[in-house]
């Protein structure tokens, strides 16, 4: 029999899910900045709201994994969307069906973070030395965050286009929104199907290093899995004001840099010194904090 606390997790997550795609996107349409906000309010409500459940039930310390582990997620998901407002750019996709894209994208991601996540702890469980692999990766993805000056995107170039175009017949038109269209016997995938092949694609790499990361925050599955799902279901809403947005903070990269190359070292010497959990959270707020802050001062004075 599931235990309480994970039915209390999936009916908060199913229900947003229905109200988000049956409810609040029932029509495709172009999502504004102001329609975006409010539903990233929404959603982050929804998470530290779920962090007051875990206080509730688990206790302070649980608790103070959780919101460092979601603001950690929320954090490091900055990055990824980057990679979304590439991916949409170069397929063309229309606004109106970039909801849909995103949404199908994260729930894949759900499904596909519950395999990193419980397979990650199993192996830091069975295998200590496994922890200082997981720093060096997180180490690696900091220098490559500071020294990558521009986000390149050739899909022509990448694994997942060469198989998909070699498996699957593709027709050039978005064709009203769907993923396959049928003519005839036959069935042909859209660029729809396409790009969302690359979003999921896209989460794959980057939970290479957030699952990492969050594993050096708490070791607790249900801590663990829910901050991380609580985090990336608000990222959906979130691209379309960051889309406006993010082109702001050019120094944003920096700290997430920060971060990454923080939560490695954490993991590093973890045998030797435990950093506090509640350090952690407020090394994490004050790098995106600085680097925004930084961006804005930095632009203000350039015009």
């Amino acid at each position: 029999m599931m235990d309480l606390k994970w039915l209390v997790f999936a009916s908060f997550v199913l229900t947003a899910l229905f109200l988000d795609l049956f409810v609040f996107h029932r029509k495709p349409h172009k999502v504004s900045v102001k329609e975006s906000l409010l539903f990233s309010l929404f959603w982050i409500l929804i998470g530290l709201g779920f962090g007051l459940y875990v206080l509730y039930t688990r206790g302070y310390q649980p608790a103070t994994e959780y919101i460092t582990g979601y603001l950690l997620e929320k954090s490091l998901s900055l990055d990824n969307i980057f990679v979304f407002i590439l991916i949409f750019s170069y397929f063309r996709i229309p606004d109106k069906y970039r909801h849909k894209v995103l949404f199908w994208g994260v729930f894949g991601a759900i499904l596909m973070r519950a395999v990193f996540i419980f397979t990650g702890i199993k192996l830091i469980d069975m295998f200590d030395w496994v922890i200082y692999v997981f720093g060096v990766i997180l180490l690696v993805s900091a220098v490559k965050l500071l020294t990558t000056e521009e986000k390149e995107f050739h899909p022509q170039d990448t694994l997942v286009y060469k198989v998909a175009k070699r498996i699957l017949p593709m027709k050039p038109d978005i064709s009203d929104g769907r993923f396959f269209v049928r003519e005839g016997k036959k069935i042909y995938a859209t660029p729809l199907f396409l790009t969302l092949l690359f979003v999921e694609s896209s989460d794959l790499m980057f939970a290479i290093d957030s699952v990492p990361a969050i594993l050096a925050i708490s070791r607790d599955p249900f801590v663990v899995y829910t901050s991380n799902i609580f985090a990336i279901l608000g990222l959906r809403s979130l691209y379309f004001a960051a889309d406006a947005i993010l082109p702001m903070f050019h120094y944003l990269h920096y700290g997430l840099a920060f971060i990454l190359g923080f939560i490695g070292v954490k993991m590093l010497i973890s045998d030797f010194y435990h950093i506090p959990v509640a350090v952690s959270l407020l090394l994490i707020l004050s790098a995106v904090f600085v680097s925004m802050l930084a961006s804005l001062v930095s632009k203000r004075m350039k015009g």
